[in-house]
């Protein structure tokens, strides 16, 4: 745990400077954003499952571009989904 203290004489922007310097130096930041932002682990099956749907998909997507029921510039302009 950090403790900062306001020195004497020392405006409130200079210590709020020192205060985000120490807290960046120390890494809190870094770490509260990589917990935060950071995706849980699957299980195996999961992982399995997953594994599965994308070669499954990347088959279809083989055999509608062969067939002609799929262009090519279609398949790449496609927008992504969010």
């Amino acid at each position: 745990m950090l403790k900062i203290t306001r020195r004497k004489n020392e405006s409130f922007e200079a210590f709020f400077r020192r205060f985000n310097r120490r807290i960046q130096l120390s890494g809190r930041i870094l770490q509260a954003k990589k917990v935060r932002y950071r995706g849980h682990d699957l299980n195996a099956t999961k992982r399995k499952a997953s594994a599965i749907r994308r070669i499954e998909k990347a088959t279809e997507r083989e055999y509608k571009l062969k067939t002609g029921q799929l262009k090519e510039e279609d398949f790449h302009q496609a927008p992504r989904r969010q």
